[in-house]
């Protein structure tokens, strides 16, 4: 076994070593830095030896690798699950593609959790069960670069949102556009639209939308945000009786300092930039 300190390190592959237990020779995790005691959690898990997870591809950043799920070899949500599964004494991530609005409205089964930068909200709490918070929530205006466009005069463009997302309720509802709003069942498709003219701004999350400037080759850029005071959550099905053991998995990812280190290493790249320096809109701007 290789020594404490090496294994303290975040950064080192899954195949090095944990604190507590040994790596199962036939675990699979990816290309992800695993840490912490191996089956300290005890979970009921829908397929024997994995932890099936839902997400919605492609997410940069988030799920690394391809648009498929059997491609997904890191990120930082792909990795949050991969650590999970090892300290819950499992093998191997089962990653399964849902659309976006599916995963949040209860409409897929069969799921021990699912990982889609999903935003707690009352509405979804009606429908499915919810983690502690593990990340924090704004929503930011992607516009085509040499557009002016800002708080004082986004009601009077176009403006894009993805299917089903917290967006599109912001938009629609607190920030009422004088002009349609378009919805979209992916975030490509939407960005794509954004450079083709037929939009002239997004309104998303901002941890996912910052990863497009660099991606697109500063065709579009990022000029503001929202704040929403709200946060990404695990999704459980509804009544799971996994909820309280994967509730402490989560709790303790936070409080060690796991997340954050996941989160320098995946967003912290595929943002490009320090979305703290993102100017700060409010709703009350050209009202």
């Amino acid at each position: 076994m290789a020594s404490l300190a090496a294994c303290v390190a975040l950064i080192v592959t899954a195949s090095a070593c944990d604190q507590g237990g040994s790596k199962s020779p036939k675990a699979d995790y990816g290309e992800c830095p695993i840490s912490g005691h191996r089956g300290e959690f005890h979970l009921s898990p829908l397929t024997a030896g994995a932890l099936t997870v839902k997400t919605t591809l492609p997410a940069p950043g988030w799920w690394n690798g391809g648009d498929t799920p059997a491609s997904i070899k890191s990120g930082y949500e792909y990795c949050m699950a991969a650590n999970i599964a090892y300290r819950s004494g499992l093998d191997r991530v089962k990653v399964e593609n849902a659309p976006f609005p599916e995963v949040v409205s209860g409409k897929t089964k069969d799921f021990d959790l699912a990982l889609a930068q999903i935003t707690i909200t009352p509405e979804r709490s009606k429908v499915a069960e919810f983690s502690p918070p593990y990340l924090s929530s704004t929503l930011g205006v992607l516009i085509r670069d040499g557009e002016k466009i800002d708080g004082s005069n986004i009601r009077d463009v176009r403006i894009g949102v993805a299917e089903g997302t917290t967006g599109e309720e912001f938009v629609k509802n607190r920030l009422k556009p004088n002009k349609p709003v378009t919805s979209y069942p992916n975030d490509p498709d939407m960005v794509t639209a954004l450079e083709k003219g037929q939009i002239d701004a997004v309104v998303h999350d901002t941890t996912i939308l910052l990863a497009y400037p660099q991606k697109r080759e500063g065709r579009v850029r990022l000029v503001g945000q929202y704040r929403t005071d709200q946060g990404y959550g695990a999704l459980y099905p509804k009544g799971s009786a996994n909820k309280k053991e994967l509730d402490r998995v989560i709790k303790q990812l936070i409080d060690d300092g796991t997340l954050t280190k996941l989160s320098a290493v995946y967003l912290g790249s595929a943002f490009g930039q320090d979305p703290a320096k993102i100017p700060y809109f409010t709703v009350e701007q050209g009202s």
